[in-house]
C-alpha cells in the first residue's frame, strides 16, 4: 500500500496510508494526540515504576514521549512495543518529533528505539528498559504483566478485527489487576467489546479534533 509522509495541524509528522485514507496519528496533531491520550490520561496516573505495553509501535512517537515524560517525572519504565508491520528506516528518519518536541539532546534515544533489534531487551537509559516485539496482536499471550496499555491500533473502520472482544481479552489478561488501557477510540462497539472482555470503561474528553476517548480498567476483583 502506498504510504506518504504528511504534516499534521500541530506541525508534527505522520504516515498516511493512501489506500485506506488512514494515518498513523491524528491529522489534528500527532504530538498533541499522543500527549493527551497516552501521557495525560495514561502515564500521568502512575508514580514510581510502571510496565507499559504499546499496541502499534508504529512511528515510535508514543514510546519517545513516554521516555521524555518519565525522565521529567523520575519514573522507572519497562516499555514493550508490539508491531506487526514496522515502518522503514527512511520513514523513521522523516519523522520530525525530536525537533517539534525540542528534544535534540535525546535524538539518540529515538534513533536507538528504531534501531533496536526485535525481541531483545535493551537499556535506553538506567531507568528506561525497552523491548520491541514483531508480532500480530492476535498472538499476544502475556499474563498479569503490565500496569498500562497504550492501544494505538489503526481505526475500527479499516481494521475492525483489531478491536474485537478477543483482542481486548488478550489485553485484559496482559494487565495486572487494577491495570489500565487507554486509547483514542470512543465508539459504542469498542466499548461493548471492552466490557465483554471484563473491563470497566470510562469515557473521557478526547484530544484536539476528537470529542471523546476511552480509558478501561481491569477490576482488582475478578468479574
Amino acid at each position: 500500500m502506498e504510504r506518504q509522509i504528511q504534516t499534521t495541524s500541530d506541525g508534527s509528522t505522520t504516515i498516511h496510508i493512501k489506500d485506506w485514507n488512514e494515518s498513523y496519528h491524528s491529522r489534528h496533531g500527532a504530538i498533541q494526540e499522543a500527549l493527551h491520550v497516552f501521557i495525560g490520561n495514561g502515564l500521568n496516573l502512575f508514580d514510581g515504576k510502571v510496565a507499559i505495553m504499546e499496541i502499534g509501535f508504529g512511528t515510535g512517537l508514543n514510546a519517545f514521549v513516554t521516555f521524555l515524560s518519565a525522565l521529567d517525572r523520575n519514573l522507572v519504565v519497562d516499555y514493550t512495543g508490539i508491531e506487526a508491520f514496522p515502518i522503514s528506516e527512511d520513514e523513521a528518519n522523516a519523522m520530525n518529533f525530536v525537533d517539534q518536541l525540542q528534544a535534540n539532546q535525546h535524538r539518540h534515544v529515538f534513533e536507538k528505539m528504531h534501531g533496536a533489534p526485535w525481541g531483545e531487551l535493551i537499556s535506553i537509559d538506567p531507568k528506561f528498559n525497552f523491548t520491541k516485539r514483531r508480532q500480530f496482536f492476535q498472538e499476544i499471550t502475556d499474563s498479569d504483566k503490565y500496569d498500562l496499555i497504550f492501544f494505538d491500533a489503526f481505526g475500527f473502520d479499516v481494521q475492525p478485527e483489531l478491536w474485537s472482544a478477543d483482542i481486548f481479552r488478550r489485553m485484559f489478561n496482559a494487565l495486572k489487576p487494577g491495570g489500565m488501557l487507554v486509547t483514542y477510540a470512543a465508539r459504542g462497539i469498542v466499548k461493548r467489546n471492552m466490557m465483554d472482555a471484563g473491563f470497566t470503561v470510562a469515557k473521557l474528553a478526547g484530544p484536539p479534533g476528537k470529542r471523546e476517548m476511552f480509558r478501561a480498567q481491569k477490576s482488582i476483583m475478578p468479574i
